[in-house]
């Protein structure tokens, strides 16, 4: 891929080590765009670049209970953020969780793919359209649908 791309990494505390598992494994894709982080998982995935002597731009947030998944939200409301991968601990409630849904719906409304698992962030990084100038995501319209 020839596009820089500004990409969110965030992941809650149980799901960090899958986190750090997939960026180990896209390190050399990764390091090739910017990353903006959460706290806690920007300093992880820092020290995975650092490990493997791979040099990359990492900006870190707050950590996400004290406003990183806010500031990542308004990062996407200024469409600064071309992908976000959030790996979300559906298994347990959080303290902030009115800024977890924050960040997922201005992903939505904003039209910036997210992903929730590594499976579907594999897809998404791996995607040709990155590259392809014809490719115009469809703007999206939230008007109310008639069957007329």
């Amino acid at each position: 891929m020839s596009k820089k791309l500004k990409i969110a990494l965030v992941a809650h505390d149980r799901r960090k080590a899958d986190m750090i598992k997939w960026v180990k494994y896209n390190a050399v894709y990764l390091s090739k765009h910017d990353l903006v982080c959460t706290g806690t998982t920007g300093g992880l995935i820092k020290k995975v670049f650092e490990d493997a002597g791979i040099e990359a731009n990492v900006e870190c947030m707050n950590s996400g209970p004290f406003g990183g998944d806010a500031e990542i939200a308004a990062m996407v409301a200024r469409n600064e953020i071309n992908l976000a991968v959030f790996l979300i601990d559906d298994l347990n409630p959080q303290p902030h969780e009115a800024d977890i849904q924050m960040l997922l719906r201005q992903c939505r409304l904003h039209n910036v793919p997210i992903a929730c698992n590594v499976t579907s962030a594999d897809l998404m990084i791996s995607s040709n359209l990155w590259d392809d100038d014809s490719y115009k995501p469809m703007e999206q319209s939230y008007v109310n649908f008639s069957r007329d």
